[in-house]
């Protein structure tokens, strides 16, 4: 028998499979339904039959452009309701995620702060609390504790998150998938890196360590600060935008690259973005800006711009998070996500238990169950 890469994830991921076998004996989610809005694919199934071992009835849906076929029929061959398929357009993405909410979940498992901003619009009493995956989540979501008032323990702000898939994980997966999607050589490119948070410093330390030239823009000057000790050049902004090959946007914010932009840029730059949300690049703007002539869409998630000066600008799947993107879109490494994932499975118990109240409301992950996971981990690999 022929045995699928899920297979293969869902072997290796050793700490969710210690989970599963703990769960399946405590229960902790009998009864209750789980939404959960994040990115399908291979090591997500792991997660997700992991919360149904314990008991849990699951109620999915995929995020922007990164739902993976073989992952929704894995789950659905499992009994858990997904809903919707691949998509790139936000309005049917919408539809998707207000199913989700209209099942009424008790426990919402989020990425980005989706699903409770449509639970904020409708509302219902039996909604314990949940997860929130991001930091653009997380920024989401602070400014509305009064109206949520249950607990939300945010997995990004866990310092296993940080380290372990934001730094390692993500920085490991950019390089792997701008490799793979253009096929194209960093050696002594000039890449210029949009932020200096986890994901920042794990993505310019992996294409330096690939022998680019790196550079990092960075408006907190603590963060800056520690990009130039680390060694990094520091440019202005302009003056990073004029000299990249490679530019690469994680920043969590709106509108870091835009079309007042495009004259500023190299000819034959390339722009991707591994941020959570495709709002980093403002590509919609771009493509309807009067400096661009004509346009040229690739396989493999590339987009060629020629504008009107003669320059071409290469977008890498369209602004989406490019390490979920192309030929064989495997994300981030299996020991990462099995970490995060650990994280979340064990934060929704917490949830589920009632161990952490209304007043444990957007904050970060509990010292206790980062001190658990963290021992886990290190057990699996020295046992």
């Amino acid at each position: 028998m022929q045995r699928t890469r899920i297979d293969w994830v869902a072997e290796q991921s050793k700490l969710l499979r210690g989970i599963a076998e703990e769960f399946t004996r405590t229960q902790p989610f009998a009864g209750l339904t789980i939404g959960t809005g994040i990115h399908l694919e291979a090591k997500t199934v792991a997660l997700l039959l992991t919360l149904q071992a314990g008991g849990a009835k699951l109620v999915s849906t995929g995020n922007l452009n990164t739902t993976q076929a073989d992952a929704v029929e894995r789950l659905r061959a499992h009994g858990a309701t997904v809903i919707g398929e691949a998509t790139k357009d936000a309005a049917v993405h919408a539809t998707y995620l207000a199913q989700v909410v209209a099942a009424k979940p008790d426990l919402i498992l989020d990425n980005g702060g989706d699903l409770y901003m449509h639970y904020l619009q409708s509302p219902y009493p039996t909604l314990r609390g949940g997860t929130e995956e991001t930091t653009s989540g997380r920024m989401r979501l602070e400014p509305l504790r009064d109206k949520l008032n249950m607990p939300i323990l945010v997995i990004n702000d866990s310092p296993i998150k940080q380290f372990a898939e934001n730094e390692h994980g993500v920085g490991q997966s950019a390089l792997e998938s701008y490799l793979r999607i253009t096929n194209k050589t960093i050696n002594g490119e000039r890449v210029t890196v949009f932020g200096y948070g986890s994901v920042g410093r794990g993505v310019a330390a992996n294409f330096r360590g690939g022998y680019a030239k790196v550079a990092v823009v960075e408006r907190d000057p603590v963060l800056k600060l520690r990009a130039h000790l680390d060694g990094f050049e520091t440019p202005s902004r302009d003056e990073a935008l004029a000299n990249a090959d490679i530019i690469i946007t994680v920043t969590g914010a709106q509108g870091v690259i835009t079309a007042a932009d495009l004259p500023k840029l190299r000819s034959g730059v390339i722009l991707a973005n591994a941020g959570h949300f495709p709002e980093e690049i403002d590509v919609a703007g771009m493509l309807a800006s009067p400096e661009v002539a004509s346009q040229e869409e690739y396989a493999d998630e590339l987009l060629t711009l020629r504008l009107k000066n003669g320059n071409a600008v290469h977008l890498v799947a369209r602004g989406h998070m490019f390490n979920l993107a192309g030929p064989r879109p495997i994300g981030n490494s299996i020991e990462a996500m099995d970490l995060g994932f650990a994280l979340q499975a064990r934060c929704l118990e917490a949830v589920a238990r009632g161990t952490v109240t209304a007043t444990s409301c957007v904050v970060p992950v509990p010292a206790t169950i980062d001190a658990a996971v963290a021992s886990a981990y290190l057990e699996t690999r020295y046992q």
